[in-house]
């Protein structure tokens, strides 16, 4: 039966994939966003739908929807380094005031409640893989601590309502999702390397390129943030690519899909970048029965296909 859902950060790169497939399912979207990260642009091929309604706000302040809510996805957050680092306080309090208010919306709604929290909560982990289970080895004064720490109160936040007010809530945490939309500027590592490859600039690696990360193309985390907001489990559960590979692994990898040219250059490893990340997966496969079907090369070259489009248009260039 179609569902009346409402998506925090929906004109972002994974919000907006998870509007259309939703819309492709028959349900009807209420897309809040206040375009701190996310884009107009990212959901422009949908404003046709009539069900779908864009509506710039932000999360920290009041939120009123108006109508039954059967689904409130919370993704409304800075994802990339780049942007955290300077939306510091704005970060802390969407993980922090912005999820209680949404968390009120789903309790005065009646309406079952996801929250999109990160790997990040992990830290720069001493158990490897990641299981749900582990605490995480996070520094809570250093540059990351405003999304790790942010995201992991919205997870506490997430489970009081569930045990105080026995809201119905889920929590999902995403690994390394990349694919078309990301912004070529964003400072993640996919997009830096994708954008500086196609324009013959230097692939920058932070330090020796021996630290790992797991990808996870983005069409795989909509598949499983969708299974999970559908069952009946609250989570936390891990969505990502349990495939690993370094960071010098991935701009050669990169350089070679793209045909570039660009030479690989070292720079300084930003502070508390984590050395591994790579998730375990059991539970996801085992409770929702989801695992990640596209490998990183047919990934990356979708994605790749997207920035020679993006990179060519003058708004992008500019």
């Amino acid at each position: 039966m179609p569902k009346r859902v409402v998506v925090t950060g929906g004109a972002g790169f994974l919000g907006s994939h998870l509007c259309e497939r939703l819309l492709a399912r028959g349900d009807e979207v209420i897309c809040l966003d206040n375009f701190l990260t996310g884009s107009p642009e990212n959901v422009a091929h949908l404003m046709g739908e009539r069900r779908f309604r864009l509506l710039e706000c932000d999360v920290t302040g009041f939120v009123h929807v108006p109508g039954e809510v059967d689904l409130v996805l919370h993704l409304a957050s800075a994802a990339s380094p780049a942007d955290y680092l300077d939306h510091p306080i704005e970060t802390l309090r969407v993980g922090s005031e912005g999820t209680s208010h949404m968390l009120g919306l789903a309790r005065e709604k009646g309406a079952r409640f996801l929250l999109a929290s990160t790997s990040e909560v992990y830290g720069d982990p001493l158990e490897h893989p990641q299981r749900e289970t582990y605490w995480g080895n996070v520094n809570p004064v250093g540059p990351r601590s405003v999304y790790d720490e942010a995201k992991r109160f919205a997870e506490s936040l997430t489970t009081a309502y569930r045990t105080t007010h026995g809201l119905d809530t889920a929590i999902v945490r995403i690994f390394n999702t990349y694919g078309p939309r990301m912004r070529p500027n964003d400072g993640r590592a996919i997009p830096t390397f994708i954008r500086q490859a196609l324009t013959g600039q230097p692939i920058t690696v932070t330090g020796d390129g021996t630290q790992t990360r797991s990808i996870c193309y983005v069409d795989d985390t909509v598949t499983g943030i969708l299974a999970l907001a559908g069952s009946v489990h609250s989570g936390p559960v891990n969505i990502g690519n349990p495939v690993e590979m370094t960071m010098l692994e991935l701009a050669g990898t990169i350089r070679e899909l793209t045909g570039s040219a660009s030479p690989i250059q070292h720079i300084d490893r930003p502070a508390d970048d984590p050395a591994v990340r790579r998730p375990d997966t059991t539970l996801a496969g085992e409770l929702l029965g989801w695992h990640a079907r596209v490998d990183p090369g047919t990934g990356l070259r979708r994605t790749i296909g997207w920035f020679r489009r993006e990179l060519g248009r003058p708004s992008a260039a500019a």
